[in-house]
């Protein structure tokens, strides 16, 4: 199962969007177009699924319902959230979860958000199986602040959807959060920490299954980082967990590595093939080619294709990038890619094969990158060489 289609009202950047997402899909636009924000209104849904997870807690955690709603919203003040969901080679859809919050509370009362309405649609039932809204009597201000996503008593008739987006994987590793990880006993327990929890999430991992996937991690960076081998797992004498490989150079055996020091670009792969061979649901990845040379960003759109054809069940990647070299990969569909664009009214979303200034040039024989990578610079950025430095 993969997330079809995506609408957003109010959420951060995007007052009105609505846009189809396909099994691979890249996220693409200028700085400060939204590309984080667009993926963290999925990330909104994992937590509120997630255990220890919830509505207030998601909102709160976001800096509160101030801090998600565009600033480009006038009289609606309401944020809401819709995904469609179904099989990635099926033409009919199987749910429907449609999440409308509002801001509450202020002065002595706590700033919270409640539920305008939730919904969800069971296309194999045809027929809603939530329906809330606050309008209803037998809601309050109190059961309005919790989602039935959240709640496995309401959840039972679609528990497969609250199960799907609690396994929602966010990967946006940070090589230095890395190696501070190795010095440190204490548990992370943000799932999003920016890599500070990698190392305790492999020491998590059966032992049986994490060492098949550096098996697997190991052939890969045969080719990518031929100095490195035997990349593996061990716990120091104080049960701290490292990554460990064998750095081979003049000597005969090299010498032993750990995370400490390994290139940025060699950690954020690490974690960019763990993310892709370890999940089976939907996998956001936040720009996977910074630190990477250009001759592995190239191959990287063929390899998520290969993994997603090689694991059982659907496997949804979706990647924000910048990267000409990955765009320009000539595997890649004008229907796999989505341009986001700053206007007065908040950003556009639009997938680049509707895009009727681009498709032309598409057809043409251009590849992905040379006709859209114009479309996400600055309007004026030459201007930038011409301006006076003088102090």
């Amino acid at each position: 199962m993969i997330i079809k289609k995506i609408k957003l009202h109010n959420w951060k950047n995007f007052q009105n969007c609505e846009v189809d997402l396909s099994e691979r899909c890249f996220i693409i636009g200028a700085n400060a177009a939204g590309k984080s924000n667009f993926i963290d209104a999925l990330r909104f849904l994992r937590d509120i699924s997630k255990q220890a997870g919830g509505l207030q807690s998601a909102v709160e955690g976001r800096g509160g319902i101030t801090k998600i709603r565009c600033l480009a919203a006038r009289t609606q003040t309401n944020v809401s959230i819709t995904v469609e969901l179904g099989d990635p080679n099926e033409a009919h859809l199987l749910w429907k979860y449609h999440l409308d919050i509002q801001h509450t509370g202020g002065g002595i009362m706590k700033s919270q958000v409640k539920i305008l309405k939730e919904q969800v649609f069971s296309f194999k039932e045809n027929q809603y199986v939530c329906d809330r809204d606050d309008r209803q009597t037998d809601e309050d201000e109190e059961t309005l602040k919790y989602t039935h996503l959240e709640q496995a008593n309401a959840n039972r008739k679609f528990r497969e959807l609250q199960v799907f987006f609690q396994n929602i994987e966010y990967l946006n590793l940070i090589p230095q959060l890395v190696r501070e990880s190795s010095s440190l006993l204490q548990s992370y327990s943000k799932e999003d920490y920016y890599g500070r929890n990698f190392l305790e999430k492999l020491a998590k991992i059966n032992e049986r299954t994490r060492n098949s996937y550096f098996k697997k991690i190991n052939e890969f960076l045969k080719i990518a980082v031929p100095q490195l081998e035997e990349l593996r797992f061990i716990k120091d004498e104080m049960g701290v967990p490292h990554i460990e490989a064998r750095y081979m150079h003049w000597r005969a055996r090299g010498s032993k590595q750990q995370e400490a020091q390994f290139s940025d670009g060699t950690l954020r792969l690490i974690g960019f093939l763990f993310a892709l061979i370890d999940n089976n649901g939907v996998i956001l990845l936040e720009e996977p080619e910074i630190n990477l040379h250009s001759g592995i960003i190239t191959q990287l759109p063929e390899f998520i294709a290969k993994i997603q054809r090689s694991k059982k069940g659907a496997r949804q990647i979706i990647i924000t990038t910048h990267s000409y070299d990955m765009l320009a990969n000539q595997g890649i569909s004008s229907n796999e890619v989505i341009l986001l664009q700053n206007t007065s009214e908040g950003t556009t979303v639009n997938r680049v094969s509707d895009i009727d200034d681009i498709r032309p040039i598409i057809e043409a024989g251009l590849s992905i990158a040379d006709a859209v990578i114009p479309f996400t610079k600055p309007k004026n950025i030459e201007k930038m060489s011409q301006l006076s430095l003088d102090f």
